[in-house]
């Protein structure tokens, strides 16, 4: 009997120290902001779980739900805000080609802190939202992943291509010349695929079909997949006007590969209260 009081109290005791989910999300002060997000620094901020609704409002809309919740915490400097976003996916899609698509979240915050909010869904016009978006193919090209097409297709069996022939005059400026015909969309300068310094970037909007690159708002980010599960930490500046216990809205999108979802196809979450706690 007193093993199984004493049994009883220690679970008792574990189950009050888990902390319970919040109901926004909170933005702790940290003097450092974590570089991964497996840092420990992230078990000192309160976890909020964002239930995922399917984009069904503008084509293409996404009807088949797929990722149902995100988990997010957040931590601040006071100069820049950085982000933890956790959600279960079963299959890692992080490899371009032909009707691949990407695994990827975003991060989206109303440029402005003002009573009356943009819609959630991308903004609108006259109210901009400030979007930092993470793609799990980039984060495979940072990690070291190399972007040829051996890289890519490491088991097809290749003599060579003709930009790898020793011969060709003109030595390496003409090889690499020769190499850009085989990749136009590198040769046209869109650069949405192919190596990057960092998985994340920056980006604008004021409504549905909108989106395009905004100024930097020093962007990083670092995403981890382990046991069917994503982690990924999203860090950038910290919103104008952000005071110590003062709110914004945050909104968050998830895109699975694997469910063929890019684009507007998309799971996403309405407007959530941020606030910035002090010490």
């Amino acid at each position: 009997m007193r093993h199984t009081v004493l049994i009883a109290l220690l679970l008792a005791g574990g189950c009050a120290r888990a902390p319970k989910p919040v109901s926004e999300v909170v933005a702790v002060s940290a003097i450092r902001l974590p570089a991964s997000p497996a840092d420990a620094a992230w078990d000192r901020a309160p976890e909020h779980i964002a239930r995922m609704v399917p984009q069904d409002l503008v084509e293409p809309r996404l009807l088949t739900p797929s990722t149902p919740e995100v988990r997010v915490r957040a931590l601040t400097d006071g100069a820049e805000i950085c982000f933890r976003l956790e959600w279960e996916d079963a299959t890692r899609s992080d490899t371009p080609g032909p009707s691949k698509m990407a695994d990827a979240c975003a991060v989206q915050i109303p440029e402005k802190i003002e009573k009356d909010l943009p819609e959630p869904q991308m903004g609108q016009d006259g109210k901009r939202v400030q979007v930092t978006y993470w793609r799990a193919d980039w984060q495979a090209t940072v990690d070291g992943r190399g972007d040829t097409i051996r890289d890519l297709y490491p088991n097809a069996s290749i003599d060579h291509y003709p930009y790898d022939a020793k011969t060709i005059e003109g030595g390496d400026r003409a090889r690499q010349e020769m190499a850009l015909r085989y990749a136009p969309a590198r040769a046209l300068g869109n650069l949405r695929a192919g190596p990057r310094s960092q998985p994340v970037e920056d980006l604008i909007a004021t409504g549905p079909g909108t989106l395009s690159p905004g100024p930097s708002l020093g962007a990083k980010g670092k995403g981890v997949y382990g046991r069917q599960r994503w982690s990924v930490l999203i860090s950038r500046k910290l919103p104008d006007g952000l005071g110590v216990n003062q709110r914004t809205h945050v909104a968050l999108a998830v895109w699975e590969g694997s469910q063929h979802e890019t684009g507007a196809r998309k799971m996403r979450t309405g407007w959530i209260p941020l606030v910035r706690r002090g010490e």
